[in-house]
């Protein structure tokens, strides 16, 4: 390590010597998109982080497949604001990655367990012995944990195959789990093309979305903070007002066809922004799951 650091030190003062070009002078913005979270849809392709941090900020957009990348680049300084299940922001910061949630985004039904149309799967407790995927890390993960444990349940009980969620769709459908702790829109495309079945829902058990920050980013640009909550504000709620452009906008996005990104639509509720005690008791009980794991 030594040696990297000396490295480091050594280009880091070469670059001191050569002019800095007027686009690196700040390091910017750099947010992630996800088609879990259609606010930041929103944002991307209406230009409002950008209109309101003006035109000295560069904005980056990157795209997450999920709680557990976003997290990973909000780790490696990839992203500066990330969007996740409440559940997942908690678990990031359990491990030590330096982020708190300052926004809710969506309450969404965005997971449930599925299984293929002829399953002879009806009820969690159907599960014992079987292969399921999940995304460990998740929303949808400890959603089949919490899923688990009121059925009388463990993760011993199960094979967990870890897959990222579009992975965990295809696996279901070829047959090499038996079931699977979805994720829309995956999940929605699911239901739609392949006629799965949601054996086990329960909104109860779903964390809320929740937008994170780095916590050295937010000490060192509050302004920025505050810019982005209210563009995230301003698409929030254009995304309550404009349902139809709302799904438009996320089948083009995701390339999705329209029936499923109204699908998607029909379980987010865009209603609330605000970390108050009805989001704070959902993730302090999937916490006690994830406790009880060890």
């Amino acid at each position: 390590m030594r040696r990297v650091f000396a490295i480091l030190g050594l280009l880091l003062g070469l670059s001191a010597l050569a002019p800095v070009p007027a686009a690196w002078a700040d390091d910017g913005l750099r947010l992630d998109y996800a088609y879990y979270n259609p606010v930041s849809l929103v944002l991307k392709d209406r230009r409002w982080v950008e209109d309101a941090v003006g035109p000295g900020v560069r904005v980056e957009w990157v795209q997450s497949a999920g709680s557990n990348k976003a997290l990973e680049f909000l780790r490696g300084r990839g992203l500066d604001f990330g969007s996740t299940a409440g559940s997942a922001a908690l678990l990031g910061r359990a491990n030590g990655t330096p982020v708190r949630a300052i926004y809710v985004y969506g309450q969404m039904e965005w997971t449930a367990l599925v299984t293929r149309a002829d399953s002879a799967i009806q009820s969690v407790a159907d599960l014992r012995g079987k292969r399921v995927a999940a995304t460990p890390g998740t929303d949808p993960g400890i959603f089949l944990l919490r899923a688990l444990d009121g059925a009388g349940l463990s993760r011993s009980d199960i094979t967990l195959v870890p897959l990222q969620h579009a992975d965990g769709r295809l696996a279901l459908d070829r047959g090499d789990v038996d079931a699977w702790a979805g994720l829309d829109p995956f999940m929605a495309l699911a239901q739609v093309q392949g006629h799965d079945r949601l054996f086990f829902r329960d909104r109860a058990l779903v964390t809320p979305g929740t937008l994170l920050v780095r916590d050295a980013y937010a000490a060192e640009h509050p302004e920025r903070v505050a810019q982005v909550l209210g563009a995230y504000e301003r698409g929030r709620g254009w995304a309550r007002a404009n349902p139809d452009a709302l799904a438009d906008l996320l089948a083009a996005a995701a390339k999705l066809p329209p029936e499923v990104a109204k699908l998607q639509l029909s379980r987010d509720d865009f209603a609330t922004a605000v970390l108050g005690p009805a989001q704070r008791a959902s993730i302090v009980a999937a916490a006690r799951i994830l406790i009880r794991g060890g």
